[in-house]
């Protein structure tokens, strides 16, 4: 999900379809405000890629901290393509930000990479509430809607690999 978010570049994903993908997407209740819109556009953009609303598996978390157990239990449940983990940490007073992030993102890296599954980071780390709100629905875009592209791709391009039959550990 590198890049500044321009809608001609969600557009040049039109070509990718989610027929047959089944994707989970797990998203933190902290910040739901933020979640809950990044949630919204993420699962509508995987309809509107072919993504059938039967396989969208939504499961909650109640902070980003537990976004990497809870996509792993997400995993164990449910046989999925891929999952994308939606949170958001707000800058605050002490580096207890910087902790959280490094630790979700380490975490969410890890899984992917232990399971075999692409597991999109989908979390923002905005200075400040009106920062989020730009990028959850305002003049950054919609970062769901970018983490939704980023999981169907990573999916097919998995798929052109000839993964996706087995996982590491699972």
């Amino acid at each position: 999900m590198a890049g500044k978010y321009k809608k001609h570049e969600v557009k040049q994903a039109d070509e990718i379809l989610g027929i047959g993908m089944k994707i989970g997407v797990v998203v933190s209740e902290w910040n739901e405000d933020i979640t809950f819109r990044l949630r919204d556009a993420c699962t509508q953009t995987l309809l509107a890629h072919g993504v059938s609303q039967d396989n969208i598996i939504v499961s909650y978390v109640p902070g980003a901290f537990e976004l990497p157990l809870g996509a792993r239990f997400l995993l164990l449940k449910e046989k999925l393509d891929g999952i994308v983990c939606l949170g958001c940490v707000i800058k605050g007073e002490t580096k207890h930000d910087e902790y959280i992030a490094k630790a979700v993102a380490t975490g969410i890296m890890s899984l992917g990479l232990t399971s075999g599954k692409p597991i999109i980071f989908g979390v923002l780390t905005p200075n400040d509430h009106q920062q989020a709100l730009a990028r959850a629905d305002g003049s950054h875009g919609n970062k769901g809607e970018e983490a939704a592209i980023t999981v169907l791709k990573m999916v097919a391009l998995g798929k052109q690999a000839g993964t996706g039959k087995k996982g590491i550990g699972f």
